[in-house]
């Protein structure tokens, strides 16, 4: 894939406008961090419903309220997986979003029941999306709230630093491991890639991938160790980051590639929609969750 100019020049603009809107929601406060990711969690249902209707033979969502259920069932489980310190109109969120998903759970039930033309083909490609959408920003939503952490003097100094954070640290390490992993990968991909990484994103190679991640692993693990300390865990942490965001970005090019669409959506110039820009964290984000699960809980 050889480097082109203008493409990146496009693509490096639409990056400092997504980095600013970014870092103004992971790091003004759980409000800002949870209404990001329910716009991200949104979008990415919109295109993702597109793309299931282009995929999957008989799959139809007959009108706007059959393709709110599962979206709403995701937006109330995003809700029940944020802290008891966000509170609305004298409620913990996370008690609203129980209501919420008593609501969305009557709704696809009534409508199993009711519609005489509903379909196993219908249901399943809902169910997929409530899986690769909702169930992963609930665990990104989840792991910046810090509920994992209850760090004491015998646990490990990152899990004391990511606790100090409240998630802070985790979902920052989450965005810039992709980032950097994406960024190096393109680069290197475009310059010395020969080799094509897969028949589902051909323009991907293994030059690229392999470097990206090395690159993305080192940068992180050199900043850890100047700032407090070099750890097995943040090794392994970083390193699943990495290899979860490639996954992630190789499972949304399949969809694409089985829609036969070039984006999923044209919000951003140069990086396409929702699903082709958060692609990476819907498979890092529960894949981090369960590590720090493991490993800190």
């Amino acid at each position: 894939m050889a480097f082109d100019p203008k493409v990146f020049a496009t693509r490096a603009k639409t990056a400092v406008v997504y980095a600013v809107v970014m870092l103004t929601g992971l790091l003004w406060n759980e409000w800002s961090f949870f209404m990001l990711f329910s716009i991200v969690h949104a979008g990415a249902w919109k295109e993702y419903l597109q793309l299931a209707s282009k995929i999957h033979d008989g799959f139809s969502a007959k009108s706007w309220w059959m393709k709110f259920h599962f979206p709403l069932l995701g937006w109330g489980a995003m809700m029940m997986s944020t802290s008891h310190n966000m509170q609305l109109i004298g409620m913990a969120l996370a008690s609203i979003g129980e209501w919420v998903i008593r609501i969305s759970l009557i709704l696809i039930l009534t409508h199993i029941l009711l519609d005489k033309k509903f379909r196993q083909s219908e249901f399943l490609p809902m169910l997929k999306g409530f899986v690769y959408i909702s169930v992963s920003l609930l665990s990104l939503i989840n792991l910046r709230s810090g509920w994992i952490w209850n760090a004491d003097e015998s646990q490990s100094k990152l899990a004391a630093v990511l606790s100090t954070f409240s998630g802070h640290m985790i979902t920052l390490l989450i965005v810039f491991g992709i980032w950097i992993n994406d960024t190096m990968a393109y680069l290197l991909g475009s310059f010395i890639g020969k080799n094509p990484l897969s028949k589902w994103s051909p323009k991907k190679t293994w030059e690229g991938t392999i470097g990206g991640i090395v690159l993305s692993v080192g940068l992180i693990n050199l900043f850890a160790a100047l700032t407090w300390n070099l750890s097995y865990d943040m090794l392994i942490i970083s390193l699943a980051v990495a290899i979860a965001g490639t996954l992630g970005d190789l499972y949304e090019s399949r969809l694409k590639r089985l829609a036969g669409v070039k984006d999923s959506g044209n919000i951003m110039p140069g990086h396409g929609g929702y699903l082709d820009r958060f692609d990476s964290i819907l498979i890092a984000s529960p894949v981090v969750w369960v590590l720090c699960y493991l490993l800190y809980r």
